[in-house]
């Protein structure tokens, strides 16, 4: 898979001094567990993040955390802010824009027929990145909505934007309805990840958004939060040439589910690597994103017997 290069075309808007949010857009299918998962975010993060959701009432937030709500925005004690879509995604960009403090993250949650192809343009608008695109799967209906005619080309089009698949209701669903979840995702779209979310919180982790961190950019959860996954420290040779740092990133195994790292090249370039599912970008890092060299953090499904 190609990596993206870095964007030299000038932007016309610029805020925040040229620092670019990370913008994760949740898809799924109605009932997937999308406002859980909002929820979730919002009751363990000390970051500020805005999370955009198309209905703020069904965000239930409690009220001793909520500062002031105004209109369709609830805004937090810690810093968070959560925006209704109902002026549509211009004006939800426009209105985050147009703060003086940049939120830490965004995390877009779709509506359940939405293709995340279509919203995906507004996530690398002027002061923000892609960050990935990580579908919901119910893994108790998939197969069933998967194939009525009415749901079925919504179900498709959110499989094939995905960077990332997340199965929920796992405490729903039989074994062999999980064991059918995984082969139709696998025939639709091979080669992207698949992660078991046994509850919203480790959900929230991943993407993550669970706790602030001082690393900066390239900074991961702690370890903790992937008891069932494999965490890996690949040293970055530094300086490294952009050439030989895309090979590392590409030569990552399939089953990479999230990796970040920060390389600096022999002019003094800083290299943002990322990778979420089958999405790995390399952007060079703006002034006002700067720090120091990392490693590479690699997480992979845990391997068998360890």
């Amino acid at each position: 898979m190609s990596l993206d290069e870095t964007d030299d075309t000038p932007e016309v808007i610029a805020p925040w001094d040229g620092r670019r949010v990370p913008v994760t857009l949740l898809g799924g299918y109605l009932g997937a567990g999308k406002t859980t998962v909002i929820n979730a975010v919002l009751a363990k993060t000390d970051r500020p993040i805005a999370v955009l959701v198309n209905d703020v009432g069904a965000v239930n937030i409690d009220a001793a955390l909520v500062r002031r709500s105004h209109g369709d925005t609830i805004e937090l004690t810690d810093g968070c802010v959560c925006c209704s879509l109902a002026g549509g995604l211009a004006a939800a960009f426009d209105g985050l824009r147009s703060r003086a403090v940049a939120p830490d993250h965004v995390i877009l949650e779709l509506s359940g027929v939405a293709d995340p192809a279509r919203v995906a343009p507004w996530a690398d608008s002027d002061g923000f990145r892609l960050d990935g695109v990580v579908v919901l799967v119910d893994a108790e209906q998939f197969p069933y909505r998967l194939d009525d005619p009415a749901t079925g080309p919504s179900v498709r089009q959110q499989v094939a934007a995905a960077d990332l698949f997340v199965l929920s209701k796992l405490d729903l669903a039989s074994s062999e309805d999980r064991e059918t979840t995984t082969r139709r995702l696998d025939e639709l779209a091979p080669g992207i990840p698949i992660l078991d979310a046994h509850d919203a919180v480790a959900t929230a982790s991943f993407l993550d958004l669970g706790t602030r961190r001082p690393g900066g950019v390239a900074d991961m959860p702690p370890s903790a939060l992937f008891d069932a996954h494999d965490i890996d420290l690949r040293p970055i040779p530094q300086p490294i040439e952009r050439a030989e740092f895309e090979a590392m990133i590409a030569a990552l195994p399939p089953t990479t589910l999230r990796a970040k790292g920060i390389a600096v090249t022999p002019d003094g370039t800083r290299l943002l690597a990322q990778v979420v599912g089958r999405r790995r970008v390399i952007t060079g890092l703006p002034e006002a994103e700067a720090q120091s060299p990392t490693d590479l953090v690699v997480i992979t499904p845990r391997r068998s017997g360890s």
